[in-house]
């Protein structure tokens, strides 16, 4: 498995990274990733950023608006935050949380933090989401990426 922490903040960066790991790597090979991203509000494929972005705000504080290649809902990043990705051959056709987010939560809990998968895509600490997950999907790979809020603005 390859491992790549970039040193980069710039989400436009840091999501073009992801894609290119994605595009790049062979049927038998994965990729685990950390990285963070400055004041930023990251969509998903489908969503409209008219209605799920304050246009006004996100400019007089200069925080970038990144789509992503995978679904699911707006989410806000900053330093505060890590985000994590693996990449790696996937021959099902459903979406797979657990088997990603599961060994998050196995670390977190060496380390004494009692996280927990929590619904389809959440992972929460005493019933609060610190973590949302999304997937993408395309010709055997699998995308799965996640936030890890620990001291988000």
């Amino acid at each position: 498995m390859y491992y790549i922490e970039s040193q980069q903040l710039d989400p436009e960066w840091n999501l073009a990274l992801e894609q290119y790991v994605f595009d790049r790597l062979g049927p038998r090979e994965d990729c685990f990733m950390l990285w963070q991203n400055d004041r930023a509000v990251i969509v998903g494929k489908h969503q409209n950023t008219v209605e799920e972005v304050n246009a006004g705000y996100v400019k007089e504080h200069g925080v970038k608006v990144v789509r992503r290649l995978s679904g699911g809902g707006a989410v806000y990043h900053d330093l505060g935050n890590i985000n994590f990705t693996f990449v790696s051959g996937y021959e099902g056709s459903s979406f797979d949380f657990a088997s990603f987010c599961r060994p998050v939560v196995e670390a977190l809990h060496s380390i004494g933090v009692p996280a927990e998968i929590n619904g389809r895509n959440d992972m929460t600490i005493e019933g609060k989401k610190f973590s949302g997950n999304a997937q993408y999907m395309k010709h055997g790979h699998v995308m799965h990426h996640g936030t890890l809020m620990f001291h988000s603005d």
